[in-house]
């Protein structure tokens, strides 16, 4: 990647995933804890949600490195599952708010290639930056479902877990960043072909 290319695939990161944690909030404030609300969370506005290592500093290890995904992360917007109305399902809809965000964006622009492919006044650029922001965000979709914690798919596991299986829930919050770390290193190539499946899907492109 070019200089202007790496700034703009940062930009893309942090906007997406900001996006995706405003869900989080957003939809905890829905289902009746306004945490996030009071904490001033619910906003767009990128300072108010930025990580420096997750949303600057790792994102462009990545791309120096040559990664061929970039991913990252914002801080967590605050919320209290106490305060939902819901005790079984709330946690999990908070969860899955974040990733169904990206996937959402993904799925509109990936329309917008689609349909826009037999317009040639377009310029390329605009296929390039809108498959840019489609990859971007179904990397973000897919690898935040793995059921591993910290990872929203985990939040959403739990809620499908009898009671009884709560001590397996607080075991894996304690010890899941050393199976995520692993996941990382080891396993994080099995979700490519997920992202290339769903961008050839929802674009009708190759990746």
């Amino acid at each position: 990647m070019q200089g202007i290319d790496i700034l703009f695939a940062v930009v893309v990161l942090i906007m997406s995933v900001v996006i995706h944690e405003v869900s989080h909030g957003f939809t905890a404030n829905l289902l009746g804890d306004p945490t996030a609300k009071y904490a001033g969370r619910l906003t767009l506005n990128p300072i108010k949600h930025l990580d420096p290592m997750g949303s600057v500093i790792f994102p462009l290890l990545l791309v120096v490195f040559h990664s061929p995904v970039i991913f990252g992360w914002a801080k967590p917007v605050p919320y209290n599952p106490y305060n939902l109305r819901n005790q079984k399902w709330g946690a999990g809809l908070v969860a899955v708010s974040g990733p169904l965000s990206n996937f959402l964006i993904a799925i509109f622009f990936g329309l917008l290639i689609r349909f826009s492919s037999s317009l040639s006044f377009l310029p390329f650029s605009f296929f390039d930056i809108s498959s840019l922001i489609v990859v971007i965000n179904l990397v973000l979709g897919v690898f935040n479902l793995v059921p591993i914690p910290p990872l929203d798919g985990s939040k959403v596991l739990f809620s499908f877990l009898p009671y009884n299986w709560h001590k397996v829930e607080i075991f894996m919050e304690r010890y899941g960043i050393f199976a995520l770390l692993v996941f990382i290193f080891f396993f994080l190539e099995f979700l490519f072909p997920i992202v290339e499946f769903l961008f050839r899907i929802i674009t009708g492109m190759n990746f």
